[in-house]
C-alpha cells in the first residue's frame, strides 16, 4: 500500500518558489515564512519527505566518488536502514545524485533510480550508507516505488516538497492525496519563474481535480490552503 502523499509547498502570490527573489512585506519576513513552513512540515507528522533531483542536488552538493571495482551490488533495492524515525527520499532517474553519508539533517536517505543506473553508482550509494530502489524495467513506475517505500520501510505518510517537475509527475499519476500550500504576501514577477506544479505541455487539466478542505490565516501575512486531490 502506498503512503498517503501530501504535496507541501510555499509560494509567492504569483507562484514563485524561491523566497530570496520575492518582494518584501510589512506583514512578515522571508525567514519568518520559512520558519512557519517548517513548523507545518512537522505538524503534518509524516514519516518521510520527498524531492526531485534538482532540489536534492542543492542540499547534497557532492561530487561522484564511486569505489574501486569490481562492483557487487544488489538490485532492485538495498536498504541500509529500516528503522529510521524519518526518511529523506529523492527521485533521481539517471543516478546523478551523490552524498557524503546516509543521512541528511537526521533523516535517512533513500534514492529512487531508473533501471539503467550503472552498478558503480549503486556501489557508491551503498558505501555511503544510502538506501535505494531501482526500477526493474524501462520508465520508473512511481506507484510501485511508493508502494515499495510503504512495504519495505513502513512509510505511511509522505510529504512531497518539490520541485515542480516531481510534483507534477506524481499528481499526473494520481499519487497525490492532498495539497498543502502556504501563500506568502509577496511577488516574484520574474519572466519564466518557477511554479508549484509543472507537467510538460499537456498540463494536468484532465488528470486531477482539487477540493478545498481548509483555509487558514496563520500570521505573518501567510495563508495556508489545503485541498484534497482526486483523479479528474
Amino acid at each position: 500500500m502506498k503512503p498517503f502523499v501530501i504535496c507541501h509547498m510555499i509560494t509567492s502570490l504569483d507562484g514563485g518558489l524561491h523566497p530570496s527573489r520575492w518582494t518584501q512585506s510589512p506583514d512578515g519576513q522571508r525567514a519568518e515564512w520559512s520558519a512557519v513552513y517548517e513548523r507545518i512540515h512537522k505538524d503534518l507528522e509524516a514519516d518521510a519527505w520527498m524531492v526531485g533531483r534538482v532540489t536534492m542536488a542543492e542540499m547534497s552538493n557532492v561530487e561522484a566518488h564511486p569505489p574501486a571495482g569490481p562492483f557487487k551490488v544488489v538490485r532492485p533495492h538495498h536498504f541500509a536502514r529500516r528503522d529510521a524515525k524519518s526518511y529523506a527520499v529523492a527521485l533521481d532517474p539517471s543516478g546523478k545524485l551523490h552524498f557524503k553519508a546516509g543521512e541528511l539533517d537526521g533523516d535517512h536517505l533513500v534514492v529512487l533510480l531508473g533501471a539503467n543506473v550503472p552498478d558503480s553508482h549503486l556501489a557508491e550509494l551503498a558505501a555511503d550508507g544510502v538506501s535505494y530502489l531501482v526500477a526493474e524495467a524501462g520508465k520508473i513506475d512511481l506507484k510501485a516505488m511508493l508502494e515499495g517505500l510503504g512495504r519495505e520501510l513502513g512509510i505511511r505518510r509522505l510529504l512531497l516538497e518539490g520541485g515542480a517537475g516531481v510534483n507534477g509527475s506524481l499528481m499526473a499519476a494520481g499519487l497525490v492525496d492532498e495539497l498543502s500550500l502556504l501563500v506568502a504576501p509577496a511577488l516574484d514577477a520574474r519572466k519564466g519563474s518557477d511554479r508549484v506544479v509543472e507537467f510538460g505541455e499537456e498540463g494536468l487539466a484532465d488528470k486531477c481535480a482539487l477540493s478545498l478542505i481548509g483555509c487558514d490565516q496563520i500570521g505573518n501575512g501567510l495563508l495556508h490552503l489545503r485541498y484534497a486531490v482526486k483523479p479528474a
